[in-house]
């Protein structure tokens, strides 16, 4: 089972949420961190890194010498990650997808495959299972590139007979966070009962409707808000697993990177709780098996 913890939007408590059904799932599991721009669930569980890659993306470079200036390359590139000026190639790294499309292209064989750094790959051990997180080159626009090799990496991790995997998504809607959720078998949804924790929910409860995947809600710091965020989950379909309290305890153990299911024992048997309802819905049961890459 491919678990993806997620949210509308950041600040809701997802990698605590990830960090705590780690520690409390009862089957072999993989801890993976996708929110490759800011990485944080490590904090939470601690791992020995065992290994880590780099990770690079193919760009194309240019041999004016050999170049017809026929500009196919710059036509087929709807990134303009490159364009001939008169009888000068001009490539831009930082906007090109690595698609390869315009060495393909070239009849003069004028492009050949070069590589800029994405950033790394790290696995290692828990307490817990298994870790893998990936962790974007600072400077780096690109973050879907790095979560695919990252996904690669995990295939590699995972054993034959099934592990699980709980995935710290990144926040949002946009490209990262569907390209973390996607290959999952269940999403949930974490988030708060405040007016913009509701408006970011109703947002990513729409966008990942579009994947036809079991989803549900986590509610985080219950009692703070409105009942709004309850009532629009009843009229969606959307069943709240669990709800998380407002409370002093949990905000002084997350900010001294401690595991809320450590706190005491009745924070544990929330998470067991949850851990047990996610492994029961029906249609994530019925998919286990290897994750996809």
């Amino acid at each position: 089972m491919k678990v993806a913890v997620a949210s509308g939007k950041g600040g809701t408590g997802k990698t605590m949420v990830s960090a705590s059904l780690v520690s409390v799932w009862r089957s072999p599991v993989i801890a993976m961190d996708l929110d490759v721009e800011e990485p944080n669930l490590h904090l939470f569980l601690h791992p020995e890194i065992k290994g880590k890659r780099t990770a690079n993306m193919e760009i194309p470079v240019a041999d004016e010498s050999r170049c017809s200036q026929c500009g196919k390359c710059a036509e087929l590139c709807q990134f303009k990650a490159i364009s001939l000026m008169g009888k000068i190639i001009l490539t831009y790294q930082e906007m090109c997808h690595g698609c390869g499309g315009c060495i393909a292209v070239c009849p003069e064989g004028a492009l050949s495959p070069g590589y800029r750094e994405l950033g790394e790959i790290l696995w290692g051990r828990t307490n817990y299972g298994k870790f893998l997180m990936g962790r974007l080159r600072v400077g780096e626009a690109m973050s879907p590139p790095l979560m695919r090799q990252t996904k690669i990496r995990l295939t590699e991790m995972t054993d034959l007979n099934g592990t699980d995997v709980i995935i710290d998504a990144p926040p949002g809607v946009s490209c990262p966070a569907v390209n973390a959720v996607m290959d999952s078998d269940v999403i949930l949804l974490v988030s708060e009962p405040t007016p913009f924790g509701l408006y970011d929910m109703k947002l990513a409860h729409q966008a990942f409707s579009q994947l036809n995947k079991p989803m549900a809600a986590i509610i985080n710091r219950a009692g703070l808000g409105t009942s709004e965020m309850a009532g629009y989950c009843k009229s969606s379909g959307l069943e709240i697993l669990a709800e998380i309290p407002y409370d002093r305890g949990i905000a002084e153990a997350y900010a001294g990177g401690r595991i809320i299911a450590d706190i005491d024992g009745e924070f544990r048997k929330l998470f067991t709780g949850l851990a047990d309802k996610i492994k029961s819905i029906p249609e994530a049961s019925g998919r286990r098996g290897v994750p996809n890459g």
